[in-house]
């Protein structure tokens, strides 16, 4: 596929994203998909998936525990079968209203005009200590 179409799968998963559509968002995505998401074990986002149906998972989860409230590409690099995005996002967690503003990167492997692997990177400081307060309030 063309740097350009590979673009376009990114950016139609964004869009699907911003519209709720997990369906649309899974399609884009290989059946044997790896999605890697950084932080420790307290974040519950954070881990390895694999296949449409952990990927699916993830964003349950993410829903869960998290509103997003904007979420901004900003800059779209390629390079082969390579996406990369950076950009900015404003969540609140569900359970205490605190608000994480996070900047972002994530790296896009993609074949044959689907993802077939997806590495996010991002300070996850803020949302671990968002969570842990939430935890530490529940427990008082």
């Amino acid at each position: 596929m063309s740097q350009e179409s590979n673009i376009d799968v990114v950016t139609r998963g964004y869009a699907a994203f911003g519209r709720g559509d997990l369906d649309a968002l899974l399609s884009i995505f290989d059946e044997s998909i790896e999605w890697v998401t950084p932080g420790p074990p307290d974040l519950p986002t954070s881990g390895i998936r694999r296949g449409r149906k952990e990927v699916a998972q993830f964003f349950q989860t993410l829903n869960e525990h998290f509103q997003v409230e904007q979420f901004l590409p900003r800059e779209f690099i390629t390079e082969g079968d390579r996406v990369v995005v950076t950009g900015d996002e404003v969540a609140r967690l569900r359970s205490t209203g605190k608000v994480i503003n996070v900047k972002w990167a994530h790296v896009f492997g993609m074949k044959n005009g689907l993802i077939v692997t997806f590495q996010e990177y991002f300070d996850t400081c803020a949302a671990v200590e968002a969570l842990r307060e939430a935890a530490a309030g529940a427990r008082a």
